[in-house]
């Protein structure tokens, strides 16, 4: 049996990402900040009759990480699947003054989208060494695209969103890092985007996003069960490669 673990996944393209691994067979660890917002949203899969349990994990706390770690390492022995895809977009609701950036919200949104992901991938790479074939999938945006955001005639480039855009950039470079590191491991690191999805990063999302979570999902599913003969460090969306 596949054991995957998803971080920030009470909502959002998290739990639709938890509920499509555990559709596939998959034991599902439901990871949350708050254990008993994980609690509920792992009940709500199992009463589908999915294997999904509840696991408390702060991706900006190394105690969390920590203990989750241990957690797992303990009761499952290993990981088959990282979904690295807690994300927060504070800029979006930002209403303070400021020429650029709120540095206080671009150092906010790095210690979730940045350094959350690296510490959580730090921490379970043990036992994501003891699989047969591990996957890592660290959720991204074509709003990170370097090209996209450079790029005329991307729909993309208007957006001026620092802190939320160059985290993810950070994260597709770490994507790049990690591939290469874990190569001979046989490890495959992808990053993906899900697209404009419903969901709670930003007040728009809800109103103009096109796709419900359970649609994003599908990419994230597709890089976490990649097969073997399958590149590892790309950047990919539901229609193919995504420039860097």
């Amino acid at each position: 049996m596949t054991i995957a673990l998803v971080t920030g996944a009470t909502r959002g393209i998290g739990l639709a990402t938890s509920r499509a691994l555990a559709q596939t067979g998959a034991c599902v660890l439901l990871t949350g900040r708050n254990l008993a917002d994980a609690e509920a949203a792992a009940a709500s899969l199992r009463q589908e009759g999915l294997d999904v349990r509840p696991l408390a994990l702060d991706v900006t706390s190394s105690d969390s990480i920590a203990a989750a770690a241990e957690r797992v390492a303990r009761d499952q022995g290993r990981l088959d699947v990282l979904v690295n895809n807690a994300g927060v977009l504070p800029e979006a609701t930002d209403a303070t003054e400021h020429h650029f950036a709120n540095p206080e919200l671009v150092r906010a949104t790095f210690e979730v989208n940045v350094f959350g992901a690296v510490a959580v991938t730090e921490a379970f790479l043990p036992l994501l060494r003891r699989s047969a074939g591990a996957r890592i999938v660290n959720v991204s945006t074509t709003m990170g695209s370097l090209s996209d955001q450079n790029n005329p005639d991307s729909p993309y480039y208007p957006m001026v969103v620092p802190g939320y855009q160059s985290s993810k950039a950070a994260l597709n470079s770490i994507t790049i890092g990690l591939a290469k590191t874990l190569a001979p491991a046989g490890i495959k690191v992808t990053a993906v985007c899900p697209g404009f999805v419903q969901t709670e990063l930003t007040p728009m999302n809800k109103e103009q996003a096109p796709l419900t979570a359970s649609q994003a999902a599908q990419v994230v599913l597709a890089a976490a069960t990649l097969p073997e003969n399958a590149a590892s460090g790309t950047f990919v969306g539901a229609h193919g490669p995504i420039a860097w």
